[in-house]
């Protein structure tokens, strides 16, 4: 039974999920066609759809119909009660900011955006300084009044907008526990493979071979395209909504596994998204649960499954279609390719025991920033010498070091943290998969992930944000977040 007041809480948050809908495409749009010189109008627009959506947010008739909903939950079922939950969240969050910085924010990163892809282009940091200062700026006025309102720590405010069930405290104790047992983990991994000795290099793929075959490994895995696409941008990224998902990815001729692993990346994303609730689409309650649950399913694919040696096995028998003639690797030496360790300088491109690494070098430095002991123009330099001194490499150019990533020119401050997070319980969750399912390797080896995907569809994707985080890793592993099995896993793929 529902009331009066739930029913028209649904209705209005159905017309802000439909704004965020636009905004989506728009955002889509923007990274994949949209001519350069549409940058003005499409931050007008885009600040416009921010505008219209935190006034409906904030209304103060809004206020009172969860008050109403709220008193008479008690009547509701799980879902409904869970949705008003994530609506008052919601609420909670918007009115902790004014409408202006709302649209400042909006056209701030818009403008950074831009000026980042051309700044990427040309190795320019200087291009995007000015616009990157103000976003922050912007970012820090966002951080302490959502602090205010949310008693949180600035960053912590910040992490909220992503993922709402950690906090840094959180972060740090799994960092810390990443930092005490990878590096040892890394240097055994590098003088193992190092006796192995070099791997040979892969032949040249053409593009368009490699969107084939991209296209070819999501259809397997169960992306429905006639509710999506795979499109190619700067940087991969999915975008989009439930009911018409986009993917991107960028390819690279020297080394195809590149750009497929952000195909199998962003395929994970796709999946969760296309696996929610249908039931609840447009309401809360019925989008992703946080970005450490979205990244799981980003890593779940592309690091726990794509890389293995099963699904790599899979993978090899479909490359003399993609290939040169006779040039298509083996299986054995696929594997070796792809599972080899490397001190590199791009995080999208990094193998799982350094990953992690460029994780905490953008969180250390974002948290710098927002605390104001780093400012936007000492950042190259930091950047080299955190990779330096995490990694042991210093990127050649700014093309490879800080203008590599979007996030911060996009405003995502606090987004960082949840790749790892998510790794963490990516392999929390396969582990959990892999014990649940009879003869998975084999399934996998013979391109079978009907079974795989449906664990995630039942224990992930259809719960949507009906259950926290904790509480979903809970009921899926029967364990909280940790970094045991993530540290596990690594030992036992890498060294084992």
């Amino acid at each position: 039974m529902t009331t009066a007041a739930y029913r028209a809480l649904e209705a209005r948050f159905r017309r802000i999920g439909t704004l965020d809908n636009i905004a989506g495409m728009l955002h889509w749009d923007a990274s994949v066609m949209m001519p350069a010189g549409a940058g003005d109008s499409r931050a007008e627009e885009l600040a416009t759809l921010a505008m219209l959506g935190h006034r409906e947010l904030t209304d103060p008739a809004l206020a009172r119909l969860l008050e109403a909903g709220l008193a008479e939950q008690e009547g509701l079922d799980p879902w409904r009660r869970a949705n008003l939950r994530e609506m008052a969240e919601r609420r909670r969050h918007a009115v902790a900011l004014p409408d202006d910085l709302v649209e400042a924010r909006s056209r701030a990163a818009s403008a950074a955006e831009m000026a980042w892809r051309q700044a990427r282009a040309d190795d320019d940091f200087a291009l995007l300084a000015p616009h990157l200062d103000r976003v922050l700026g912007l970012t820090r006025e966002a951080a302490a009044a959502k602090a205010a309102v949310l008693g949180l720590a600035p960053y912590d405010a910040l992490v909220a907008e992503y993922e709402p069930d950690v906090d840094s405290a959180a972060i740090d104790r799994l960092f810390d526990q990443l930092a005490a047992r990878l590096p040892a983990l890394l240097e055994r991994v590098e003088e193992r493979q190092s006796r192995e000795g070099e791997v040979a290099a892969l032949a040249a793929v053409p593009v368009e071979a490699q969107r084939v075959l991209g296209r070819r490994l999501i259809a397997a895995l169960g992306f429905d395209s006639e509710r999506g696409r795979l499109d190619d941008s700067l940087h991969p990224f999915t975008g989009g909504h439930a009911g018409d998902v986009r993917l991107t990815a960028r390819y690279a001729e020297g080394d195809f596994t590149d750009g497929i692993m952000a195909v199998l990346h962003e395929c994970g994303h796709a999946l969760y998204e296309q696996g929610l609730p249908a039931d609840w689409r447009g309401q809360p309650v019925g989008q992703a649960r946080g970005m450490m649950l979205h990244e799981s399913q980003s890593l779940f694919v592309e690091m726990q499954l794509a890389r293995g040696r099963p699904f790599l096995g899979y993978l090899a028998g479909l490359l003399p279609d993609v290939f040169p003639t006779g040039s298509a690797p083996r299986p054995k030496d696929l594997v070796r390719h792809v599972q080899r360790v490397s001190r590199g300088f791009i995080r999208v491109e990094a193998d799982e025991l350094t990953y992690p690494f460029h994780v905490m070098l953008r969180t250390r430095l974002e948290r710098a920033m927002l605390a104001g002991d780093l400012v936007v123009g000492d950042l190259p330099g930091v950047w080299r010498d955190g990779m330096r001194d995490l990694l042991g490499v210093v990127p050649p150019d700014d093309r490879q070091g800080v203008l590599q990533d979007i996030h911060w020119p996009d405003g995502a401050f606090g987004y960082f943290p949840t790749y790892t997070l998510g790794a963490l319980a990516a392999a929390q969750l396969y582990r959990a998969a892999d014990a649940a399912l009879p003869d998975l390797d084999r399934q996998i080896a013979d391109g079978d992930f009907a079974a795989l995907i449906g664990w995630c569809r039942a224990n992930v994707h259809a719960h949507g944000s009906r259950l926290t985080g904790p509480e979903l890793l809970q009921a899926a592993t029967g364990a909280p977040l940790s970094a045991d099995a993530f540290l596990d896993h690594v030992e036992r793929r890498y060294l084992g």
